[in-house]
């Protein structure tokens, strides 16, 4: 992967911070590192809480990493019969949860997807479909912050 410094503009609103200096994984975790890169002008917001740590590990340990994200759905849908396409997009929105909001949001690129998302949404189409040369509109590389 590219390389690529974690800022502070890139962590999540409301993304849980750590605070534990002890924790022998801090300089690999998202949480640690997102605290490190708080505001001092910050008084408060969510928190991974002592109790996460357990025989020996953290329970919500985050990788620091990151990963190929990905948006658009033009060229979904090409390998789908014409008949099964309306059934195919209903799926795929579907799994996006109640309503259309975040289906046309990922579709014109103002959120993306991350690669289970993807790995999922691919699975459904393969229902109506073969995969050959199926792609989305988009890909980036980013923080993994899921």
């Amino acid at each position: 992967m590219e390389e690529k410094v974690l800022k502070a503009n890139d962590i999540p609103m409301g993304y849980a911070m750590c605070f534990n200096n002890g924790c022998a994984d801090k300089n690999t975790c998202m949480h640690y590192q997102a605290m490190l890169l708080t505001s001092a002008n910050r008084y408060s917001g969510s928190a991974v809480f002592p109790t996460a740590w357990q025989d020996g590990k953290c329970r919500c340990y985050r990788e620091k990493k990151l990963v190929k994200k990905a948006w658009g759905f033009s060229g979904l849908y090409k390998n789908v019969e014409h008949r099964d396409k309306t059934a195919a997009r209903r799926s795929v929105s579907s799994y996006f949860g109640r309503g259309n909001g975040p289906y046309y949001r990922a579709h014109h690129g103002e959120i993306t997807l991350n690669p289970k998302q993807q790995e999922d949404i691919l699975q459904i189409v393969s229902q109506y479909g073969p995969l050959d040369g199926i792609k989305f509109d988009g890909y980036k590389i980013d923080w993994d912050f899921e």
